[in-house]
């Protein structure tokens, strides 16, 4: 940890300086992409392999608004492109605010619009995504965005630097179809401590002919949903009560502690335990497709459908690798995000999880589905209830 960093809050919290937060090797990158942007004299001489990207009039493109909305939802959007591409409009606040992790656990996160994870953003290949991102001067810290889907300057994390009280208009090219996570990194230590303090979220770049199953047969889903699976670092009192803070950065030093032990407190799915259960179950119906957009900014994870499959699973998230099919389980490492596809056969209560079993049951990562319609005995059914053993 730098000297910077461990010094008392009261310290942090009055310096203002925008590169205060950056490592020495972010700061010198940051800078070298600057000075280089735009530079032809900075650019290599390509490779034989190497196909430049068209350039586009942006100014003929039309534009979009997507009102963004909070997780599990998605917002509105067409499975299969109309016409040619569009700028896609956005704009995300940043908010720092206390949220409940679990009873008697509380912790200052650092959002996106708000939400732990960020909204899910959707558009189609080779459209733009033109971002507005704010930094109200009610926050404390300096803040960007770092987009994996996005080519150059940091993911555009060096184009994005906001300090309290500013905001900025970033745009992108979204070349690549998948799933991809974005999260704040202003630089050093502070990177992790955002990320794990929720400010992650994913963007969804679909196929401009939609998606596409193993044979390359055209699929559709009737419902989305968007689980962002976070792992918090809350530090304990000795009697083993969690800590709470009167402000974001008087907490920090302690949960960069906690973080260097790389055992979390809790892993739970978009910003608490129980988020996606109970009456926020994700609802179903048999016969409808989901697909599930699955990110996990930090940490590698498992999802599990009990009593269900991933019958398409993108499991690195490229939209133009041939899916899996038929899986029991799937892997996303972290800092990746993927998407499954599964048709409901049968009504009832499913349980979707983390399938470490310890962080689903223990720390919080399950969610439930609650699917409506007629039982099939055909695929399931009680042969003999429960009673006394015979011989």
């Amino acid at each position: 940890m730098s000297e910077k960093l461990a010094t008392r809050p009261e310290q942090l919290e009055s310096t203002t300086r925008r590169d205060f937060f950056k490592g020495a090797t972010a700061a010198a990158v940051g800078a070298a992409t600057i000075a280089a942007f735009g530079s032809a004299s900075a650019q290599a001489s390509p490779s034989a392999a190497f196909r430049p990207i068209p350039d586009v009039d942006i100014a003929s493109l039309q534009r979009v608004k997507q009102e963004l909305v909070q997780p599990p939802f998605v917002p509105e959007h067409d499975q299969v492109a109309t016409g040619k591409p569009k700028v896609i409009e956005v704009r995300m606040e940043v908010e720092e605010k206390l949220i409940e992790v679990d009873q008697g656990a509380k912790v200052w996160a650092c959002t996106f619009n708000g939400s732990v994870p960020g909204p899910l953003i959707v558009c189609h290949q080779d459209d733009y995504i033109e971002l507005t991102l704010v930094n109200p001067a009610s926050n404390q810290l300096q803040h960007n965005i770092d987009f994996h889907a996005s080519t150059g300057a940091m993911g555009g994390g060096t184009l994005t630097e906001v300090m309290p009280g500013e905001e900025v208009v970033f745009r992108f090219r979204a070349t690549k179809a998948g799933t991809f996570v974005y999260h704040c990194a202003p630089g050093g230590p502070m990177i992790p401590f955002h990320v794990v303090s929720g400010m992650n979220g994913a963007i969804m770049v679909l196929p401009r002919d939609g998606l596409k199953d193993e044979n390359g047969n055209p699929v559709r889903y009737d419902h989305a949903y968007y689980v962002g699976e976070q792992d918090f670092y809350l530090p304990k009192h000795s009697n083993g009560t969690y800590k709470q803070y009167d402000s974001l950065m008087h907490g920090m030093t302690d949960m960069l502690e906690v973080m260097k032990t790389l055992t979390p407190s809790h892993v739970v799915f978009n910003g608490a335990v129980g988020a996606l259960t109970g009456k926020n179950a994700l609802k179903a119906k048999v016969g409808e497709s989901v697909l599930i957009i699955h990110s996990q900014a930090n940490r590698d994870t498992r999802p599990h459908l009990i009593g269900g499959h991933g019958d398409l699973v993108w499991t690195a998230g490229s939209f133009t690798d041939r899916p899996s099919t038929n899986l029991e389980t799937w892997h996303i490492p972290g800092g990746a995000a993927a998407a499954a596809l599964y048709t409901f056969h049968q009504p009832g209560l499913y349980a979707y999880v983390n399938h470490n079993l310890i962080e689903a049951i223990l720390l919080g990562a399950a969610a439930h589905f609650q699917v409506e319609g007629d039982w099939n005995d055909n695929l399931m059914t009680q042969v003999r209830k429960p009673g006394p053993i015979t011989a």
